[in-house]
């Protein structure tokens, strides 16, 4: 199975996503997206495969989110794109893609559904947390 992980190391989510997947039995490959951003078009195909709205991407905590006043709805889509692409902070992570599907993986959990059925028993989380086949233990 190909798998891709917009990641940040920085991120306990982001980090017990990346754990889910190679405890599943994959490598994925690791996009560090503040290091390596991806391009605008690829961040306009992962919103559109996610099927999300794009301010459900954004990136609201530690970032310049409000300080560029984003919540306002003046701002499109296409600039709301255009944010991200200037402060890549603003993408929110870990975005997870598999042949299964692509998913804003938050909670770190959902990445479940996109790894084979089974494929993760039981996890513990870096705050204690069991999951597990898509299920809170």
């Amino acid at each position: 199975m190909s798998v891709i992980i917009y990641h940040n190391p920085k991120c306990g989510t982001s980090r017990n996503t990346l754990e889910m997947i190679r405890q599943a039995g994959e490598e994925p490959e690791v996009i560090e997206y503040l290091r390596t951003p991806p391009t605008r078009e690829r961040l306009v195909e992962l919103i559109a495969a996610m099927g999300v709205p794009v301010r459900e991407v954004l990136r609201q905590k530690g970032t310049p989110y409000d300080e560029l006043d984003l919540g306002d709805d003046k701002w499109s889509d296409e600039e709301l794109v255009d944010f991200m692409m200037e402060h890549p902070i603003l993408i929110n992570r870990p975005i997870v893609v598999t042949p299964k599907g692509v998913a804003l993986c938050r909670p770190s959990e959902r990445v479940l559904d996109l790894l084979p059925d089974g494929a993760v028993a039981s996890f513990t989380k870096e705050d204690g947390e069991v999951v597990g086949s898509g299920r809170t233990a």
